[in-house]
């Protein structure tokens, strides 16, 4: 990360320096506009941690009623048979696998604000395993790949900017966002997987994280218990895909009820398991604050060095003669800053979807924007994630993480390109 850190910085400002000392004079010189990015981004990384204080707060209390009512042990022992798979390394009933197991739903449901705060306190009790602080885990790894690809069945934000935009078919991209996150997830995982061996940990640490777990295991498990029946879980699969065809006929009418009913079921549920629900939800809430303000180095440190890559130009290099490639491959110029910029800035990627989606000579219901959407509504900012989720504990050596989820993002975008080709080119 500290390469990766330096080489973007350093390579705004070599761009901006060369269009300073060669371009024409100008208002605005590229140096000037190279500050001021830097100034603004900072600050606006700040009003975006602490815009992120609200939602954290409000999602780690429904959390901790949902845990304190067991509903996170009930979800992780559903899924059990393909998270113990998955994750070896993490006891099945530890808090960790419920967390990530809510964390995924929340990416499924399209809820990115949700996702978060349930990804942090994921990533919180992987560390809690994690024998050597500071340096990511093969779990920690996979699960990063997987959140930032996470399979979507319902792109509420995406569907709701394409409505505004005047599109006759808001919901048309939920089919091709669920194959496109479908893709991404494969690859990540086989990614995380593959590429574990290459980035190996010490020996000592090692073998300390292979002790950790089965510790952890004996003291969870003694008080919950096993799984389910495999048949139950199979049960409860069918009926998830059965969503599928759902969400696609009626995903617009379904969107608006997520949230709302997503705190009405989870604060329902603890209710009836006899729990104060009130009292829970603010034990939980307490650590939203913190959590956010933890998070505000990492979060300046990623997006000041994108904001500067953005204004010094050295996006528009790799764009010009990349859009001349992929062009026939079926990813427009005019889609390829959406591909590059998604996994960097989540803010900038949503401006040009807008942009493209609101542009008459494009508009929602071409094939550039049902292409655009798809992306917006397949693949993460994995930048942004990296830095939230790594920034809450600390970690500073992300060993595999970063490639796994790039590489996911690259499947993502292949994904919606082949399946936007197929439906809308």
């Amino acid at each position: 990360m500290n390469g990766l850190f330096f080489a973007i910085i350093l390579t705004a400002f070599v761009v901006a320096a060369w269009h300073q000392i060669t371009g024409a004079p100008a208002d605005v010189t590229p140096m000037d506009a190279l500050s001021k990015a830097v100034i603004d981004t900072a600050g606006s990384s700040v009003e975006l941690a602490l815009g992120l204080v609200g939602v954290m707060t409000f999602f780690l209390g429904l959390m901790k009623v949902a845990e304190a009512g067991g509903l996170l042990t009930v979800i992780a022992k559903l899924l059990r048979p393909v998270m113990t798979k998955l994750f070896p390394d993490v006891p099945p009933d530890h808090p960790a696998m419920g967390a990530m197991i809510m964390n995924v739903s929340a990416n499924v449901l399209g809820l990115g604000n949700a996702a978060t705060p349930f990804g942090i306190r994921a990533m919180q009790e992987l560390d809690k395993l994690n024998p050597f602080k500071g340096t990511t885990t093969n779990a920690m790894a996979l699960f990063l790949a997987i959140n930032t690809s996470a399979v979507t069945l319902l792109p509420t934000g995406v569907v709701a900017l394409r409505a505004a935009a005047g599109s006759q078919d808001p919901a048309g991209i939920v089919p091709t966002t669920l194959f496109a996150t479908l893709c991404s997830t494969t690859v990540a995982i086989l990614m995380a997987k593959l590429l574990a061996p290459r980035w190996p940990m010490p020996s000592a640490q090692a073998e300390a994280a292979e002790q950790a777990p089965r510790q952890e295991e004996q003291e969870v498990g003694e008080v919950i218990g096993g799984a389910y029946p495999g048949w139950v879980s199979a049960l409860v699969m069918a009926g998830f895909l059965a969503l599928i065809p759902l969400t696609i006929v009626w995903g617009k009418q379904i969107a608006p009820w997520i949230i709302p009913g997503l705190a009405v079921g989870l604060l329902g549920y603890g209710f009836a398991r006899r729990v104060r629900v009130y009292e829970a939800f603010v034990e939980g809430a307490k650590d939203g604050f913190q959590v956010a303000i933890r998070i505000i180095p990492y979060l300046v440190a990623i997006l000041v060095a994108v904001g500067m890559f953005r204004v010094s130009g050295a996006m528009d290099l790799i764009i010009m003669p990349l859009g001349v490639l992929t062009e026939p491959l079926g990813l427009p110029a005019d889609a390829l800053p959406m591909a590059l910029l998604r996994p960097l800035s989540g803010s900038g990627a949503y401006g040009i979807l807008a942009a493209i989606l609101n542009d008459p000579a494009i508009g929602p219901d071409s094939y550039t924007g049902y292409l655009v959407s798809t992306i917006q509504g397949s693949t993460e900012t994995t930048f942004y994630v990296l830095a939230v989720y790594f920034g809450a504990v600390g970690i500073r050596r992300i060993r595999h993480a970063l490639v796994a989820a790039l590489c996911a993002d690259v499947a993502g975008v292949v994904g919606s390109v082949v399946i936007c080709s197929a439906l809308y080119g």
